[in-house]
């Protein structure tokens, strides 16, 4: 393969390199985060339904052949599916994976965190709305603090780095910015802020109340000495250093979509589902192509034509898509 081909093949039909995979292994989760779900739960996929490991890894070798030298694992809670260890394994091993990295909620972790520093997974995502244990319970309806505290500190003390993703959302949260901020004075973390979606699987959109800017301002109230620090290539987040700390502050604009213009990730749902925009509501399935025997040249100009059909942007994605729940989604 020459490198014009593989140029051409990652970028998209607004002229964006596509190097990134969300991988979503399930939509189980062992929390109820009201912005996530109803407090029921939603209809979880059945085991026919999800992909099978071999499935996942055979579409994670052709796109990281093909450019894609970035995966994060997602869910649901990717630690509630049997046997997770066995495909990071694969994955990390995978040729031209540079990244693996995942996204969890903690609760299950921290026996796995030494074995993802063999694996060398360097980064984790920790989703953790509060540091007080009452709203943490009222936010997720399950008392489990303690739990992802600890896993933060094994992470930290194995020496992978943690970025912190708390929700914001009104009357809820609001309160505890200041103190998610303090982590980051005595902690190497990054603390991101993130707009609340309107994913929660009950098909209603629930109005943005903490855009960015008034996340920045609660920031900036409380720590007046903030500054912007440059935010990388393909950087969904506005990122901040507060002098004298150790970690630093970003805030994502995931509702008001302010970084689709550089965006180099694509999705794909525990059911296969490829979505080239979380917004999109999906556009090709992945898992029913290789069940019907596709090859992997078939996959691959399968992948390429998605790609090649990209939306501009979310506004443009969401026009004929359904609002899921982010646990079916994959975040």
């Amino acid at each position: 393969m020459t490198y014009d081909y593989l140029l051409r093949l990652l970028t998209d039909n607004h002229n964006r390199p596509i190097t990134y995979l969300r991988l979503a292994v399930t939509d189980r989760c062992n929390l109820r985060c009201f912005y996530c779900m109803p407090e029921e739960g939603i209809d979880w996929l059945g085991r026919k339904e999800l992909m099978s490991y071999e499935e996942m890894v055979r579409i994670c070798a052709v796109l990281a052949a093909n450019g894609v030298n970035k995966i994060r694992i997602t869910g649901g809670e990717p630690f509630v599916r049997k046997d997770i260890m066995s495909l990071l394994s694969t994955l990390a091993a995978t040729p031209g994976v540079d990244e693996l990295t995942l996204t969890t909620n903690g609760i299950l972790t921290a026996s796995y965190i030494p074995e993802l520093k063999r694996l060398g997974i360097r980064s984790v995502n920790l989703s953790l709305d509060t540091l007080d244990r009452n709203r943490f319970f009222a936010i997720t309806r399950r008392d489990e603090l303690p739990a992802v505290l600890h896993t933060m500190e094994t992470l930290l003390a194995h020496g992978i780095q943690v970025k912190i993703n708390a929700v914001v959302m009104d009357g809820r949260n609001t309160q505890d910015i200041a103190d998610l901020v303090a982590l980051t004075r005595d902690l190497p973390v990054s603390m991101r802020f993130i707009e609340e979606m309107p994913f929660n699987g009950t098909g209603e959109l629930r109005p943005l109340l903490w855009d960015h800017l008034k996340i920045l301002e609660a920031i900036r109230a409380a720590y007046p000495g903030i500054q912007k620090a440059a935010d990388p290539a393909h950087s969904t987040s506005f990122n901040y250093q507060i002098p004298g700390h150790k970690g630093d502050v970003g805030i994502i604009a995931a509702y008001t979509r302010s970084f689709c213009g550089t965006c180099n990730r694509i999705r794909i749902t525990p059911q296969g589902m490829l979505k080239t925009c979380l917004y999109d509501g999906g556009v090709v399935n992945l898992r029913d192509l290789l069940r019907s025997g596709a090859t992997d040249a078939q996959l691959l100009a399968t992948l390429q034509d998605a790609i090649s059909h990209r939306a501009r942007n979310g506004h443009e994605a969401e026009q004929n898509a359904t609002h899921e729940s982010m646990a079916a989604i994959g975040g």
